[in-house]
């Protein structure tokens, strides 16, 4: 065989992601596409994969740390996250390593491949079903301490059986949902996951403008700069914030996946890069306009301050184009999220058998079994939330920089650099402190 047609048989296998072990199948699709995914639908798919639900609490960091150390640790955790994202990049050894997995299991064997398995299925699992309480919640209501918050449809419609929570989540997920899990390859979801990109910046041009229109009026009083530190409770409070900021950039399960695809594997620095410059763009602008809006009011959940009256003119429709586009983005988010759960469910479970995407039996029962979980999840348990308050801050720290930082401090293919240690041991003792605090803070308001 000759070296261009090697090369060639290369690039198939990369596009087609139908490498030889099973969970690095790569993500194929129904048939041999005509060339590789683009630069912008992997930016979009990127994008898509990191804001998330995380958003909507970064106004609320700001408010616990002032304006400026918020705006800095935004910045300082988008170039950890990049950082450690290309840490994955140069230690996946091409021909055998195709996904996030792999490098695991080239590090630390099989027990640390499982290991990235199981936190990708309960990160992912945990992230799905919270979404879909956001979206009933927001279309249909939610009760909590006995008081109902009255959901979109509920406003318009009145209080029907159509417009209850079960209902509403059961249509959009046969109607939305169930069709884009449907695709085989990741770079399918380019266009949904721009959708979902553009309504995130809708929601975001929406909070800007209301802002700007009552600075003007000067209604809004000057931010908080730096924390206000009063004794020993009001330091350990600053360090929550650190946990929703630093994990809010978690897309390491997809980077590979999204790598498989492209027509020049090369590019994907560019990728992460430009994704990360965008989504911190999006959060610097959130946090900031959040903040500047609703000062010392700004709850955990900034779509709970779009709730009220916010004292401007047509305040209900801006209410609801908050609220409308914020939801929409996190239904074309699920897709996205559930692609990696699906292939490593698949890898967890069925280890030995074909690559998923070439049997529709197994791919069908593994993606049908993931929606159902996490719809009777929505549905039944809405509580969840807190449980994965705790899997997230453990989970999330795991994916996003301790296993990144350990595949460095191993080693295995001899190319770290001195500075990568340096930064990784940086990076654990980051994620460790502050998943520490995270778990303390959510055990602490239990308890209270």
């Amino acid at each position: 065989m000759s070296t261009s047609q090697s090369e060639h048989q290369l690039v198939d296998e990369r596009t087609l992601l139908l490498p030889t072990s099973q969970n690095e199948e790569a993500q194929a699709g129904f048939g041999k596409p005509s060339r590789g995914a683009s630069f912008h639908g992997s930016v979009f798919n990127l994008s898509c994969t990191v804001i998330g639900s995380g958003i909507m609490s970064l106004p609320a960091t700001l408010n616990i740390l002032g304006l400026i150390p918020g705006v800095a640790l935004i910045i300082i955790a988008a170039f950890l996250t990049e950082a450690s994202i290309d840490f994955l990049l140069r230690f996946t050894k091409p021909g055998s390593a195709f996904s996030y997995g792999d490098v695991m299991g080239e590090a630390f064997g099989k027990v640390g491949k499982v290991l990235l398995q199981l936190c990708v299925i309960i990160n992912n699992i945990g992230s799905l079903t919270v979404y879909m309480i956001i979206i009933e919640d927001v279309l249909s209501g939610s009760t909590s301490n006995g008081v109902h918050h009255a959901g979109i449809l509920e406003e318009s419609l009145g209080v029907h059986w159509w417009t209850g929570r079960a209902f509403v989540l059961i249509v959009l997920t046969v109607v939305v949902i169930v069709p884009l899990i449907c695709f085989k390859r990741i770079d399918s979801l380019r266009f949904t996951s721009a959708i979902s990109i553009t309504l995130a910046v809708v929601f975001l041009v929406a909070v800007i403008v209301i802002t700007v229109y009552k600075l003007i009026l000067g209604s809004i009083e000057a931010p908080a700069l730096f924390p206000s530190v009063t004794g020993l409770t009001s330091f350990l409070n600053l360090f929550t914030a650190f946990p929703v900021v630093v994990f809010a950039y978690v897309c390491h399960y997809n980077v590979h996946s999204i790598q498989n695809e492209l027509e020049d594997s090369r590019r994907m620095p560019a990728i992460v890069q430009t994704t990360v410059a965008l989504c911190a763009f999006v959060y610097v602008m959130t946090g900031v306009f959040g903040f500047l809006l609703f000062g010392e009011s700004t709850l955990s959940d900034l779509l709970s301050n779009f709730d009220t009256d916010l004292g401007i003119p047509y305040s209900s429709v801006f209410n609801d184009i908050v609220r409308i586009s914020y939801t929409g983005h996190i239904l074309l988010v699920y897709p996205i999220v559930l692609f990696p759960l699906r292939l490593n469910l698949d890898g967890l479970l069925f280890p030995s058998a074909r690559p998923l995407a070439s049997d529709n039996v197994r791919f069908s029962l593994i993606s049908s079994g993931i929606v159902a979980i996490t719809l009777l999840g929505a549905i039944f348990i809405p509580s969840i939330w807190v449980a994965f308050e705790f899997t997230g801050a453990t989970v999330g720290a795991l994916l996003a920089f301790i296993f990144p930082a350990c595949v460095v401090l191993k080693d295995p293919h001899g190319i770290a650099w001195k500075k990568d240690k340096i930064l990784s041991v940086f990076m654990i003792i980051v994620a460790v402190v502050s998943s520490v605090v995270a778990i303390y803070s959510d055990a602490y308001s239990l308890l209270t």
